[in-house]
């Protein structure tokens, strides 16, 4: 039996964009995150007279009650030589005091005490700036104060992704699990990031990483002249730098979900939100390749599901000359290349979950990608706004 295509023309090409969504989605997901989701490698295991000594390096303001837990887990670390920078950010707590009586009785903590702001750098880029300028060691390892070390290999890990050309490391910090849609969504979303840089880094096009687990050489920050590109915009200090700093020959990807470190998430959506915005603003500043990328993510993955529920409502594409319901042709049709996206979306977040150590976010998976469809380029678009103003 032949088909013969009676069209309605809106509905023809809300077809035809939906069928190009779908194939960039799959593109995506086979060639560049498949990366991430299967590439075998793990940080090598090197003797203690071949681990370098390391410097590692907190920013903390009001972060007294973070610190009591970061500190201890740092100081347990299974690692030869290292110090801890600590760089106090003109905090009003506690969080001084308790550096100075830590630097009584550890020789390996190196305070760094701010007293006040400086106009001209925001965020956390002179604070930081500062503990790198103070760090003894060549080899930096970066972390945030609201995260810990999950293991005392940490750092051995980190240092284990370090090759003969190596100059940056980037890795991943999941969220603690705790209980609550909340902490499902910034969960979902720092795999949404990880499935973006990670695999960006793997396929030797790096841009991108995240200061909780960050490692790169003192020299290499010198020569970069730190953050001056940049120190006019507030967020930056962690992608910004990867992204002018990084190549295809210098760089490491630390992926260990037995030794990485865990972050607390957001207490509320308003300030995750707010963390989504900030970093959108230095999106601009990416190269070229990067900017395409993340372009083609997530306006393909908005449209696929945009012209997808178009699709359900509005009249069908073609017609049937028979008596037979055209539904019994055209539902069917859609909803196998909706399943073969959810398929493919399924078979690479699985695999990507299980070297993250990401857990119980598989089955809600279609619910949080549609969620993040929506909500993504509502956020990109604010975030251009707040860079612009």
């Amino acid at each position: 039996m032949s088909i013969n295509f009676f069209y309605n023309r809106l509905s023809f090409y809300v077809l035809a964009v939906f069928v190009l969504s779908l194939v960039i989605q799959l593109c995506i997901h086979w060639i560049r995150f498949s990366k991430l989701a299967f590439t075998k490698s793990s940080p090598r295991t090197k003797p203690d007279d071949a681990l370098e000594p390391v410097s590692v390096v907190v920013c903390a303001r009001d972060s007294y009650e973070h610190l009591k837990e970061l500190i201890p887990a740092l100081l347990n670390q299974d690692y030869p030589d290292f110090e801890i920078v600590v760089v106090n950010d003109c905090s009003d707590d506690e969080t001084g005091t308790y550096l100075e009586d830590l630097e009584r009785h550890e020789p390996r903590i190196k305070p760094v005490q701010l007293r006040q702001h400086l106009n001209f750098f925001n965020g956390k880029k002179f604070p930081l700036s500062m503990g790198i300028k103070s760090a003894s060691h060549d080899l930096l390892v970066l972390t945030d104060a609201n995260c810990r070390p999950t293991s005392t290999k940490w750092l051995r890990s980190v240092v284990g992704c370090y090759g003969n050309n190596t100059e940056i490391v980037v890795g991943y910090a999941p969220y603690v699990k705790t209980g609550g849609l909340l902490n499902l969504l910034v969960r979902f979303d720092a795999v949404q990031q990880a499935l973006l840089y990670l695999s960006a880094a793997l396929a030797g096009k790096p841009y991108a990483g995240i200061g909780k687990n960050l490692s790169y050489r003192q020299r290499l920050f010198f020569r970069q002249k730190g953050f001056t590109s940049h120190y006019t915009m507030d967020a930056g200090d962690d992608d910004l730098f990867v992204n002018q700093a990084a190549t295809k020959k210098n760089i490491g990807v630390h992926i260990d979900a037995d030794n990485t470190v865990v972050c607390a998430a957001p207490a509320s959506f308003k300030l995750w939100a707010f963390e989504q915005r900030r970093r959108n603003t230095t999106i601009s500043k990416y190269n070229n390749g990067a900017k395409v990328l993340l372009s083609l993510h997530y306006w393909s993955q908005f449209l696929f599901y945009g012209c997808f529920i178009a699709l359900m409502a509005l009249p069908q594409a073609f017609s049937l000359p028979t008596e037979a319901p055209v539904a019994a042709y055209y539902y069917p049709i859609l909803g196998g290349l909706f399943l073969l996206r959810y398929l493919t979306q399924l078979f690479i977040y699985r695999g990507t979950s299980r070297r993250l150590g990401e857990k119980g976010l598989l089955p809600g998976l279609i619910l949080w990608d549609f969620v993040f469809a929506l909500l993504t380029p509502v956020l990109r678009i604010s975030g251009r706004l707040k860079a612009s103003n």
